[in-house]
């Protein structure tokens, strides 16, 4: 079939990452995936949760919100923060835990914001990718004024979208694709190939083991690329 944005189906969307987003906080990056634009900010906080305090431990956390009007109709604001919103926030915290040393942190709390500027498809992977970005640079930033000794990252973490849209495997979807898909997944995974999490549901479908290893090749392959431009955009 032919994608109407004229891409290969394992091929994602034109990526772009800008670093020192915003001034004030202590990573930031704004991430483009197609028409999908995310801004991504770290803050660090001394302080953790109370069920870590005296561990020496640190914590991740995120938040994510779309903007009234990053989708084709307004979104009141009253009604951004429900269940989808949390889940998405979870899963952010949850990807940015995995691959971080919280003892080489110590006792401080880093928050990730991710605010949706423009949505087209894929906006929750997008903030992880564009988190891990922030969060680096935030760590970064700890090692140069000799808050913490040794850097707490143990790997970069990426994440892309995949589905089944019309019986073919498709890469990073748009909001058509997304909206049309058989069957769609959200991969999350490490540099060295490895899972963080895998969300998929079929919508009035169903998928054999076939199909999954299919769209999980596609992910691997899609996650690699999006940490080559991770590496590129904290190396620039």
């Amino acid at each position: 079939m032919a994608r109407n944005d004229g891409r290969r189906n394992d091929q994602l969307r034109p990526v772009k990452m800008t670093t020192g987003a915003q001034d004030y906080p202590e990573g930031s990056v704004l991430v483009e995936t197609g028409d999908t634009r995310v801004l991504c900010a770290v803050t660090v906080e001394n302080g953790v949760p109370g069920f870590l305090r005296g561990l020496g431990k640190g914590w991740v956390t995120a938040e994510y919100s779309m903007l009234p009007r990053s989708t084709l109709t307004r979104t009141p604001r009253s009604s951004i923060n429900k269940g989808r919103t949390k889940e998405i926030q979870r899963l952010i915290g949850r990807s940015l835990r995995a691959i971080m040393d919280m003892e080489a942190l110590g006792e401080r709390t880093l928050t990730v914001d991710c605010d949706v500027l423009q949505a087209d498809g894929g906006t929750r992977t997008a903030s992880i990718t564009g988190a891990y970005v922030a969060l680096e640079l935030a760590c970064r930033s700890l090692i140069a004024r000799g808050d913490i000794a040794r850097f707490p990252i143990r790997q970069p973490v990426a994440a892309t979208s995949v589905g089944l849209v019309g019986g073919e495997a498709l890469l990073d979807l748009n909001y058509q694709e997304d909206h049309g898909a058989d069957v769609d997944f959200n991969v999350v995974m490490t540099e060295d190939g490895r899972f963080v999490e895998v969300q998929g549901s079929g919508e009035e479908a169903v998928f054999d083991r076939v199909a999954l290893d299919e769209v999980l090749d596609l992910a691997t392959v899609g996650v690699a690329q999006l940490i080559k431009e991770q590496a590129a955009a904290l190396e620039a």
